[in-house]
């Protein structure tokens, strides 16, 4: 029988009666349960009842809340049910077609694989493909794969920013259009472009009663308040107008622009692998929400604007904070990556198994180095972070190739490269040749383009070393990942979850979402004045069949 004191600061137990429990009339009385147990069984009302020796956990029988005695045992503390498709904003999930308030967000190349999006989706969640970085007659097969193999069913994909390759961002919302794609997350977006617009704008129309249907749907990853004004705004009148000026869309839908957000629903963003701006999620999300409310104010919407959280959530304790400040729904993605499921190499998954918090750091982005911009990655194990931060240090310092001093030149080519510059300064040449001649032109102009191409190179190169689990170049892999990888590590040590093959997306998810729901009441009974043993927190991973059994 579990004991728990009544009396944490010296007041009377009595004083801590919140109302009267009596045992089923007709059913046989259920045995005492500790109340870690009875926290878990997040579908049934928690009384803790006071009896002779302490504090007695009944998830049975009915209670009587406030008023005085009418002859049943007195009771200390309440917790109501919490199932875990309660957990963050309801309307989120009806307007997505989802069962649970659960986003597995984009990695790029494919990371967030199609099997990842697959196993979210017909568990009632939703995945993103991580589309960023691949060619588009791959991410197309992709679309293809989803449509057969989910159907109705909820799924998404990733479009990325790309301020150096406009024509591929271009590409993408075309072939999304063309292949019915409605939902796609935006990522690492500086500003908003024609072709985001274009989607969003794609099949508006007016329905009978004077709502704005919009078939395509955006949820955005913001860190900055600047920048999710613009998505919770409508679509800059600007772009609107030039896509009226070519046909593609009327006067009239462009009107009915006005009347909508770029973005319904968007992820503040903190402390994230790959794109981040190193936001504590603390901060960053309440000034996120609080400017999607004056947003909706402002705009007089219809439709309620959202706010999801993303960044540093891998455990049961981080998911119930996202929901305690008011968050409508969770993105994970460092810890999906080391899901089996996941679209990276098994090498790469073990190292992500022994990564600590403080094994992470910041780096180059291949797809921003001229910029300056940086992506969250993992340094254990791997000399990239290191070598991309040398490599931009060399872009600044010179004017291009040529004027690299012959000794570190050497060195470049000997480790980073293992190869000549000229050569690699060719094949990838060839590959813009294809891809997008005006680069590779202006590499030939320009020595510091041509020496930023070849830059990028590598940093492209690492990301795909990792993810292929390339023997001979482990040594360079880049892998993208925040913190959250070392407090799902931390979690799940000596459980079934702690080697990398025991990972799987949807045990992994619903072992978070119960542990934030099981949090969450004993959070409740703490506003109660009630004690609860850290004991009773303890919240080991659950196998899938065990798990289901506490969400009925």
């Amino acid at each position: 029988m579990n004991r728990l004191s009544t009396d944490p600061i010296g007041l009377p137990a009595t004083n801590g009666t919140v109302g009267w429990w009596r045992p089923a009339e007709t059913a046989t009385s259920a045995a005492a349960l500790s109340l870690k147990e009875a926290l878990r069984q997040v579908r049934h009302p928690l009384y803790l009842v006071q009896q002779d020796d302490g504090l007695v956990p009944r998830v049975d029988g009915a209670v009587l809340l406030g008023g005085k005695s009418d002859g049943g045992a007195p009771v200390a503390g309440y917790a109501p049910p919490c199932p875990i498709e309660q957990l963050g904003d309801p309307s989120f999930c009806r307007d997505l077609g989802l069962a649970l308030p659960y986003v597995g967000g984009s990695m790029a190349k494919g990371i967030a694989s199609a099997a990842i999006a697959e196993e979210l989706g017909r568990a009632g969640m939703l995945g993103f493909f991580g589309a960023a970085g691949l060619p588009l007659e791959q991410v197309e097969a992709t679309v293809d794969r989803l449509a057969a193999s989910l159907g109705d069913l909820p799924y998404g994909f990733n479009l990325i920013h790309s301020p150096h390759d406009p024509e591929l961002e271009k590409a993408l919302v075309e072939m999304y259009i063309r292949k019915g794609v409605r939902l796609i997350e935006a990522s690492a977006f500086l500003d908003l472009t024609l072709p985001l617009v274009r989607f969003r704008v794609h099949g508006i129309s007016r329905r009978p009663d004077g709502t704005i249907c919009t078939p395509n749907r955006i949820i955005a990853k913001v860190s900055r308040e600047e920048l999710g004004a613009k998505f919770l705004a409508p679509p800059p009148q600007a772009l609107l107008h030039e896509l009226v000026q070519t046909g593609i869309i009327t006067a009239e839908q462009a009107q009915m622009a006005g009347e909508i957000p770029m973005a319904q629903d968007v992820t503040a963003e903190a402390d994230s692998g790959g794109h981040t701006d190193n936001r504590p999620a603390m901060a960053l999300f309440p000034t996120i929400l609080s400017l999607a409310q004056r947003m909706e104010e402002k705009h007089r919407y219809r439709q309620k604007l959202r706010v999801g959280l993303g960044g540093g959530i891998s455990t049961p304790a981080s998911a119930a904070a996202a929901f305690a400040m008011g968050a409508a729904y969770l993105m994970t993605g460092s810890v999906n990556q080391a899901c089996v499921e996941s679209g990276t190499s098994d090498t790469v998954r073990q190292m992500l198994a022994e990564t600590r918090q403080a094994d992470v750091t910041m780096a180059p982005a291949a797809d921003m180095f001229e910029m300056g911009v940086t992506v969250q990655v993992l340094k254990r194990g791997t000399m990239f972070p290191m070598r991309a931060a040398k490599l931009y240090e060399i872009y600044r310092s010179y004017r291009g190739i040529d004027d690299i001093p012959a000794a570190e030149r050497e060195k470049l080519e000997k480790t980073l490269f293992q190869a000549s510059l000229d050569k690699v300064w060719d094949d990838t040449r060839a590959f813009f040749l294809k891809r997008d001649p005006s680069q590779a032109e202006r590499g030939d102009r320009d020595p510091k383009h041509r020496m930023a191409l070849v830059f990028r190179w590598y940093l492209g190169q690492a990301a795909h070393w990792a993810k292929d689990g390339v023997p001979g170049r482990r040594i360079d892999y880049q892998v993208w990942c925040g913190p959250a990888m070392g407090a799902f590590n931390e979690w799940v040590a000596g459980s079934f979850m702690e080697p990398a093959a025991g990972r799987h997306v949807v045990p992994v998810a619903l072992n978070i979402l119960h542990g934030a729901a099981t949090i969450t009441r004993a959070n409740i009974l703490r506003c109660q004045g009630v004690p609860v043993d850290p004991e009773a927190l303890k919240l080991e991973p659950l196998e899938l069949a065990r798990i289901k059994e506490y969400l009925g």
